[in-house]
């Protein structure tokens, strides 16, 4: 386990309270000593009280000496009546006490006497002890870190010492040239001589930017545990509090503790948080949050120096960042981390697997084709869900019709089956996948349909996965950003082909579409407009950025922006019009097979292209009405579907890949 422990040890949340109660309780004790209810007590002059014990109304008698004056011969006497009240009398000399005792005798009345001296000090005692004990325990408490030290800790720095080796560069996959960088570093604390001796610098800073999810923490966790140097680390909110001036003490404390112990790692996780650039935003700035970061760029790279401390931060928006920030002699180097490609996917999921228990038969490289996008957190989460799955049904292994649902699961969350859809809305919801379907296979630059389904989940009724035809996709021609538009308005056109109306489940589609054929206009130059980038992606005024955007365009260029964004989207859905016109009967056909079956699989609709008919659906619902069974449409886990070849996947690059 690793060994992580605060500069500063934690205050004891639960001590304190055992301290609080054994105070409350001695309050409680003393406040029912002394204010405790009583009954009605008679007050007697020694006169009438001789009376009554000459008449007999006196039960009992107890004399004690009255404090504070028992040198004096004064008595308190006390006791009952015979009707049961309660009485005091103060008797003023011994000689009274003495006719009282003589009278008590005559007439058969109880008395009992109880020596001052005890009482009194049983009387300090009780007052003076808890006091002592009170003032006992609130010293403890104070020496112990609680109450008001702990406002002398408030600028103390939050960051853990981490030791160890329970995640390495073993635990981490998929960012081979990433990892070659960190080693570098940790060479050079282990063997700084080495460098010196060639007039190298160690790096000051090392910033790890990637999408969320791609593994910047885990590799920073595994250069800790890969050193044998001490490694902090500490979240960017850490810093920040409502005080102005606390993120700067915080700041200063935790170098000092680095340097103090140097060489050493010091890793803010986040660092955005601390890091935005001064004076933008919504209201200007933020003060504490500023002073925090000034502090920041002095202790890196200041008037002082921090030789043999290496600062390493991780974030996910490094374009809010400050300026002086990313500069050289600060962050010296920037490792961008970002999804993993095929063959980082593959080796993420053995990293993943090693605990799960997954059929022989399914390899990680088919895993890995069906997964595109997905960073490592996506694929831990991918092999969580089907293990989950694959124990819910009992199962001895996680087949492949497991990942599939947790593919998914991951993309599109839990299928709804309980979501109720009309005859007519099922149909509607068919024909429009097949549409996306048939366009996926008959354009020569659009995604290969991998699967379709009219189980609904989260706001889709059903989806199309369409896949690129290669591993992985790097540049983006327009012929094939026209072919994507195309098939993303094939939903549309079949509706309206087959049904002579249209629905709102294109939405999406259309979202899509037009995103990538704007893009294609002002971003990417693909249009009579020229190779002219009128537009660019800028971030949002609340995460840093200004309000002030300079117009790059007039009020024409606008107007022939949405001309071309409209003609490329009119000559898509003629195309995609004319394609389904010329493949109805396979549009239908898909649409059947999805009424009955819910979800086709690529192999599945290959072979509807290739034979009219699903084989294995067929077989099983023969058998069935033969049997008089009911319906049943689950593939059993026999029923493999066959191994077509797509006609985008020739033999040649088959046997090649193998």
């Amino acid at each position: 386990m690793a060994d992580k422990k605060q500069i500063k040890p934690p205050q004891s949340r639960f001590g304190n309270l055992i301290v609080m109660g054994i105070i409350l309780a001695f309050i409680v004790a003393i406040v029912f000593r002394f204010t405790g209810t009583s009954e009605e007590v008679i007050t007697y002059n020694y006169t009438d009280f001789v009376t009554k014990i000459e008449n007999g109304e006196v039960s009992t008698i107890e004399s004690t000496p009255t404090p504070g004056d028992i040198n004096a011969g004064a008595y308190e006497l006390v006791g009952q009546l015979n009707n049961g009240a309660s009485y005091t009398v103060v008797l003023p000399t011994q000689d009274s006490l003495q006719n009282v005792i003589q009278l008590a005798k005559d007439n058969n009345v109880d008395y009992t006497h109880e020596p001052g001296a005890t009482y009194g000090f049983l009387n300090i005692i009780v007052i003076i002890l808890p006091i002592i004990i009170l003032l006992v325990i609130v010293g403890f408490f104070m020496r112990s870190g609680g109450g008001n030290k702990q406002a002398f800790d408030f600028g103390k720095n939050k960051a853990r010492l981490n030791k160890g080796k329970t995640t390495t560069f073993a635990n981490v996959a998929g960012v081979d040239e990433e990892k070659e960088e960190m080693a570098e570093i940790i060479d050079f604390l282990k063997n700084p001589k080495k460098y010196m001796a060639l007039g190298a610098r160690i790096p000051t800073g090392i910033l790890l930017v990637g999408p969320p999810g791609t593994g910047k923490t885990l590799l920073a966790r595994a250069v800790a545990g890969e050193a044998d140097v001490p490694f902090y680390s500490i979240s960017g909110s850490d810093f920040v509090e409502m005080f102005v001036g606390v993120g700067a003490s915080r700041v200063r404390d935790m170098f000092k503790t680095a340097k103090q112990n140097s060489p050493c790692i010091v890793f803010i996780d986040e660092i955005d948080a601390v890091g935005r650039q001064r004076g933008t935003g919504v209201g200007g700035g933020h003060d504490e949050r500023e002073q925090t970061l000034n502090q920041l760029l002095v202790e890196m790279d200041g008037f002082g120096t921090n030789s043999g401390i290496i600062v390493m931060a991780a974030t996910n928006r490094a374009d809010v960042l400050d300026p002086a920030l990313l500069r050289p002699g600060r962050f010296d180097r920037q490792i961008t981390i970002g999804r993993p490609d095929i063959k980082g996917r593959q080796a993420i999921l053995k990293v993943h697997a090693k605990n799960k228990k997954i059929d022989p038969k399914i390899t990680f490289q088919e895993i890995a084709r069906r997964t595109p996008g997905f960073t490592g957190a996506d694929l831990e989460n991918l092999l969580n869900e089907a293990a989950l799955l694959a124990a819910r049904e009992n199962k001895p292994f996680i087949k492949i019709y497991h990942i599939d649902e947790a593919v998914d699961r991951v993309m599109m969350g839990p299928a709804k089956k309980s979501r109720v859809f009309t005859k007519r809305e099922r149909n509607f919801i068919a024909h429009h996948e097949a549409g996306h379907a048939v366009l996926g296979i008959k354009l020569d630059n659009a995604n290969i349909v991998h699967k379709v389904t009219i189980i609904p989940r989260g706001e889709a009724g059903g989806y199309a996965l369409m896949l690129p035809e290669e591993e992985e996709s790097f540049l983006m021609t327009r012929n094939s950003l026209i072919d994507q538009i195309t098939g993303l308005l094939g939903g549309r056109v079949s509706e309206e082909i087959i049904f002579n109306e249209v629905s709102t489940g294109a939405h999406n589609d259309f979202q899509k579409a037009t995103e990538i054929a704007r893009a294609m206009v002002t971003e990417y130059g693909m249009s009579s407009l020229g190779p002219i980038q009128y537009e660019k992606r800028r971030g949002s005024v609340f995460l840093g950025r200004d309000y002030a955007v300079d117009k790059t365009f007039s009020d024409q260029v606008a107007l022939e922006i949405d001309t071309e964004v409209r003609k490329i989207i009119d000559e898509c859905y003629t195309n995609a019009k004319n394609i389904l016109t010329e493949n109805i009967d396979l549009v239908k056909r898909i649409a059947k097979y999805l009424l009955e079956v819910e979800t086709l699989t690529k192999e599945d609709i290959y072979e509807i292209v290739d034979t009219t008919q699903l084989g294995w659906w067929e077989k099983k619902k023969a058998k069935q009405e033969a049997a008089n069974e009911p319906r049943d449409n689950s593939r059993d886990d026999n029923e493999s579907p066959p191994n077509i070849v797509t006609p985008k996947e020739p033999e040649e690059n088959k046997k090649d890949e193998e």
